[in-house]
């Protein structure tokens, strides 16, 4: 435990903190990488490039300085953040080398402003930080391990079948390849694949939803393909699950994990909107929606470019047979001429309040901006904020204007 005059030390670093936090993570992962390049295989490459993991462990920083004590307020957040962790295969060992790499850059950013005092009381204060997310952390790694199919680290599976399921987005079914149980899950978890593309010096890990139903002997994932824009490389994992993963491809998985998973305690009806190719734990739901609960009342609303680009169509609608308390909408961004039977231009409150039951669970995910709209609208409507759930693809971020 920190004594009072620690914490309050800590809380008086938050205003710098509100100011500096970005600095401070960038110079942190700069030294991290520098010093222990070996932790290349585990982090994102690009979102190290893009900022977004700067920005996603500046927030946590402040976060966990502002509520030091009373740490249980951000659990949720240590929860969502220790998910990923598990599926990383983060250990306890790396806790001490991160601790001392923040510490090195929160004096190198702070200057003298970083006093000893300062310094010695944010060691002591990510100690007790980094024991909490230990703590999470070994347990979720023994209950993935000791569940009916489950296993710890990465497990060999191989690519089953490949379907493309528009322009650019194809699913990858994976079945292990020791031919054993795997593990279920939640509808709206995310498996983890770690490959190691040719000419690639280090491995490469991305979590992607799972895009079917629990139950089955295989696991699926539904794939965009990112492709290259001014100022942004193409994605290297998409792009080589695209161009040399086929059948037959041995890929490594960790097991499912996410906290982003529907609420089947109750049959209150439940909205679903996903933008691109967020759809993927939509469609997981609605398939479980189907076989578990196929009289509750569901909305699902899908935002694409056009039709060309909108993947799982035919899914879709074969769902539908499955659930008769299922209404569709679909709203393209720039329809083409085959695509006029579908609302055009974007998700807006009016429309939303046309064709959505308020008294709903909400439950969206899709691009951050597409993101940012949906919640602004729901919050507009207004929807009670413990009905509104939401996914990140990537480090979390704020949909808060």
């Amino acid at each position: 435990m920190l004594n009072q005059h620690t914490i309050e030390i800590i809380k008086s670093t938050v205003p710098v903190l509100q100011v500096h936090g970005q600095t401070i993570t960038t110079a942190f992962y700069k030294m991290l990488f520098e010093n222990h390049p070996e932790l290349l295989n585990i982090f994102n490459h690009a979102n190290q490039r893009e900022g977004k993991q700067q920005a996603a462990l500046a927030n946590a920083v402040l976060a966990a300085a502002a509520n030091i004590d009373k740490l249980e307020n951000i659990l949720p957040v240590v929860k969502q953040i220790s998910e990923k962790h598990r599926a990383l295969g983060v250990l306890p060992e790396h806790y001490p080398i991160v601790g001392e790499t923040l510490l090195a850059a929160i004096s190198q950013v702070l200057g003298d402003a970083a006093t000893p005092e300062i310094i010695d009381a944010w060691a002591q204060a990510y100690g007790v930080i980094a024991d909490a997310f230990i703590g999470i952390e070994t347990d979720m790694y023994h209950n993935v391990a000791d569940a009916p199919g489950g296993w710890s680290g990465f497990r060999n599976f191989v690519v089953s079948q490949k379907i493309k399921e528009s322009e650019l987005i194809t699913s990858f079914y994976l079945s292990p390849q020791d031919g054993g149980a795997i593990s279920a899950y939640l509808p709206g978890q995310y498996i983890t694949l770690r490959v190691q593309p040719e000419g690639e010096e280090y491995t490469h890990i991305r979590h992607y939803s799972l895009s079917a139903a629990a139950g089955q002997p295989y696991y699926r994932i539904t794939v965009k393909r990112e492709d290259g824009a001014a100022n942004k490389p193409a994605g290297i994992v998409s792009t080589y699950l695209h161009e040399a993963v086929d059948v037959g491809t041995v890929v490594e998985v960790s097991a499912p994990a996410g906290d982003f998973t529907l609420d089947q305690s109750t049959d209150i009806p439940v909205v679903l909107i996903s933008g691109g190719v967020g759809l993927t734990p939509m469609v997981s739901m609605l398939e479980t929606l189907a076989t578990e609960q196929p009289g509750r009342e569901v909305t699902y609303i899908h935002a694409a470019i056009n039709g060309r680009l909108h993947a799982m169509k035919g899914l879709i609608e074969e769902l539908s047979q499955s659930l008769p308390h299922l209404t569709s909408y679909v709203c393209y961004e720039s329809p083409e001429a085959e695509d006029t039977s579908h609302k055009s231009g974007y998700i807006d409150l009016p429309w939303l309040q046309e064709v959505a039951n308020p008294n709903s669970d909400f439950y969206f995910c899709g691009p951050t901006p597409f993101m940012k709209t949906i919640f602004k609208a729901l919050q507009e409507w207004p929807i009670p904020q413990e009905r509104i759930h939401f996914e990140f693809f990537g480090p979390a971020g704020s949909l808060e204007e």
